[in-house]
């Protein structure tokens, strides 16, 4: 969502159980799911955890399944999450995406826009789990440091990239938070409307 600026620092939030969590999953665990290397040619040199996935080929209809991390890590995500919406955004929406993504020492996610409308319509925020001083977040060419135990929404309608020049991984918390304008928004656009998430709520 375009927020009107390049990043929102939401300060401190409560994350070691789910920082605790994500760091004890395995490395087969990262490499179970390719589907965001596959689609995303910037995402190449990036590992994820997937939780929620949103299917949004028939925009604005969205279809939203839990994935295989949901059942590792969502006793400690869920929690995180709510805690941050119910803050910081109005309730009744629905988390369309969650994940645990790791960009790899040495690695960079390449200079892109989120592009497809749901990522337009959506909040996107990141926890980060791990970094290291050498993690340079970069929206609308500036540089940005985003620190473990903070929480912030990053302004995806910009141009953005991510480079760790640093000898360890960076693992970052993501999710996306469709608040309820956008649904309404999207039952108004035509007949078929948006169908109701299996894990609106949670």
């Amino acid at each position: 969502m375009d927020i009107g600026l390049p990043i929102r620092n939401f300060g401190k939030v409560d994350m070691e159980p789910l920082a605790a969590a994500v760091l004890a999953q395995d490395e087969a665990a990262w490499n179970e799911n390719v589907q965001r290397q596959r689609d995303y040619e910037v995402h190449e040199q990036t590992r994820s955890i997937v939780l929620l996935f949103a299917e949004v080929k028939d925009w604005p209809s969205v279809e939203v399944s839990k994935e295989p991390g949901w059942e590792r890590l969502s006793a400690t995500a869920v929690p995180v999450m709510h805690a941050i919406i119910r803050q910081w955004y109005p309730p009744g929406g629905t988390i369309i995406r969650a994940m645990a993504a790791k960009l790899l020492a040495g690695g960079r996610i390449l200079p892109h826009r989120d592009s497809h409308p749901s990522f337009g319509a959506g909040h996107r925020i990141h926890v980060p789990i791990v970094t290291n001083p050498r993690v340079r977040f970069m929206i609308d060419g500036r540089p940005y440091q985003l620190e473990v135990g903070q929480a912030y929404e990053i302004n995806n309608q910009k141009t953005h990239s991510v480079m760790n020049k640093g000898d360890t991984d960076r693992i970052n918390f993501i999710f996306d938070y469709l608040p309820p304008s956008a649904r309404q928004g999207r039952a108004a656009a035509g007949s078929r409307g948006a169908r109701r998430s299996s894990t609106e709520g949670v």
